[in-house]
């Protein structure tokens, strides 16, 4: 009787759909109203003027204008600003 050799079970290599996570504005580019900056998990950008953070922690813009980033440093540690 002919057997099938054995392979890999059907159970592996499956993967996670990408969260699409990272920075959607850069820093210069003209942001409107509602635009998306970042989309984080945790604080890795916090929020400065003009920017709000929604419940998931993605940054967005309260009002029309220009997206600047800026390092903030405090004591041993530093604070990204959008």
């Amino acid at each position: 009787m002919a057997h099938t050799k054995a392979v890999g079970s059907t159970r592996l290599g499956r993967d996670s759909v990408s969260k699409r996570l990272g920075v959607k504005l850069h820093d210069g580019q003209i942001a409107r109203a509602g635009n998306i900056l970042v989309k984080q998990r945790g604080n890795k950008v916090w929020p400065g003027q003009n920017v709000k953070k929604s419940g998931d922690d993605t940054l967005y813009a309260i009002k029309n204008g220009q997206v600047k980033f800026q390092i903030v440093r405090q004591r041993n540690d530093y604070r990204i600003f959008a």
